[in-house]
Parts: structure tokens; C-alpha cells; sequence
């Protein structure tokens, strides 16, 4: 099947690229912003150099879903990293709309990445980019396990398949994409943030859940207290909380 744009959001000046194959969703979303491309869909079937963040290989399987917004100035510069959780909250709410029996069996994990049943279904790349103008623009890479789950990762995956198999990948799309703009709208810029916030919590991890994260000078562990007004960590450790604005992020028992 063939991914389609909703009149509606065309209307509103959102688009779609369709390839059969291509290196990277985010690649190619990237060099059509620097062409003065703004709300631009890149779908792929499959991806050959697909990618994750740090520069992880990110496993693209026909089945699954591979896309990438690419926003012209959606925002001031310091606000494009909330971006990530305006996605989150999207992606979540799309399944949701879908399956709404898996409700509870699904939650978002800070920074970009959203579980089944604890392992790994999705996960949230946003890299920046200058439009024609100048201006600070970003490419939000959305990758998730419709069909099929990788192997040989740093923690275990999920896919939606095996829990409710009449998704796909293009009715999640059709989903996603109705999703996005409407939580896009909500956060106006950044000035709506504390409603998305508030969105991504109601979908997070338990507060109270023991993590660990990985920083660049060591580890950190303790439980998970919530989201600050920017959107960094609060994590609860023995020795008082802390607060986090990067890292990787794993469940513990």
C-alpha cells in the first residue's frame, strides 16, 4: 500500500514524499528543508542507512514505519528540543486512537523512545538544519516496529503486530500524521508547552520507576520523578534529586 496525506493537512500546507527505498528519512527531509521545504512528510518503505540517535544504526524493515518531519522555523531555537515530546505525545495518542485496549501496556521514556510492555517499539530523532533563510529549523525522524522487531539491540524490542495485528503501517501513519498536527498546534511555538508536558506525562513511565542513565562521565541511578518546566529529567537518587538534560535512558527492575 501506498501512504497518503489527508486533504485537510494539505490544505494547511503539509506534504508527502513516498520512496520505495532510501538511505535515511532524516537525510533526505534535511536536504529538501534546505530547498525551502516546511512541513514536509518523508516516508520510506525501507531504509538503508537508517539511523538513531548517536549515530546508532536504526534497523528498517519493509513493514515498519520510517518517517520524517521536516519543520521550517517552527519555533525560537531554544525551544526546538520540546519538539521531541510534541512527537512523543503524537505517536502515543495515534496508537491509542488505534488500539485503545493496549493503552496501558504502552509508555514514553525521556528523552524520545516509547515501550510495549517495557521494550522498545519507537523511538524519536530530531536533528537541526537551517532553512533557505537561516533560521534555526529541525527534522523530527519518527521510527517504529509495526511489523517487525530488530534484534541485537542494547535492550530489548516490542512491535505492534504481535499485540494487535490489524495496525499497519499506513493506518498508524494516517493516525500519526492527524496527531502531529494537532499537537503541533497545541504547542504554538513553544508557548503551549506546559500542556504537552502534561500530555507526556500522563503517558510516561510510572513516576517512581527505578532508571538508570547514561551520561558521558558515568552512571546515575534512581527513580523517576517527573519532567522540569523544560522538559529535562528529574530523577530521585539517595543522595537528593538531580536534574538531567541529556542521557540514555534504562528501565530497571
Amino acid at each position: 500500500m501506498t501512504p497518503r496525506l489527508d486533504p485537510r493537512l494539505a490544505a494547511r500546507g503539509y506534504a508527502l514524499r513516498h520512496e520505495p527505498e532510501i538511505g535515511s528519512t532524516n537525510s533526505a527531509a534535511k536536504e529538501a528543508l534546505r530547498a525551502g521545504a516546511d512541513r514536509l512528510w518523508v516516508i520510506a518503505d525501507a531504509q538503508s542507512a537508517g539511523r538513531g540517535r548517536h549515530e546508532r544504526g536504526w534497523v528498517s524493515p519493509p513493514g515498519n514505519l520510517h518517517a520524517s518531519l521536516a519543520l521550517a522555523a517552527p519555533c525560537e531555537p531554544t525551544k526546538l528540543p520540546l519538539l521531541g515530546f510534541v512527537a512523543g505525545v503524537a505517536l502515543i495518542e495515534a496508537i491509542i486512537a488505534l488500539a485503545p485496549d493496549i493503552a496501558s501496556r504502552l509508555a514514553l521514556k525521556w528523552p524520545n523512545d516509547m515501550l510495549l510492555d517495557g521494550r522498545k517499539l519507537a523511538g524519536i530523532l530530531l536533528e537541526g538544519e537551517n532553512d533557505p533563510a537561516g533560521r534555526p529549523s529541525v527534522i523530527i525522524g519518527i521510527g517504529v516496529n509495526v511489523a517487525h522487531s530488530p534484534e541485537g539491540l542494547d535492550q530489548p524490542a516490542a512491535h505492534l503486530a504481535a499485540k494487535v495485528p490489524w495496525i499497519t503501517r499506513d493506518s498508524l501513519f494516517d493516525a500519526l500524521q492527524k496527531a502531529f498536527a494537532e499537537t503541533l498546534t497545541v504547542f504554538d511555538e513553544g508557548r503551549g508547552f506546559a500542556s504537552i508536558r502534561q500530555r507526556w506525562l500522563a503517558s510516561s513511565l510510572p513516576m517512581g520507576q527505578r532508571l538508570r542513565v547514561k551520561l558521558p562521565g558515568g552512571t546515575r541511578e534512581g527513580t523517576f520523578a517527573g519532567l522540569d518546566a523544560q522538559g529535562a529529567l528529574r530523577l530521585e537518587m539517595e543522595s537528593g534529586p538531580v536534574t538531567i538534560v541529556a542521557g540514555d535512558v534504562f528501565v530497571l527492575p
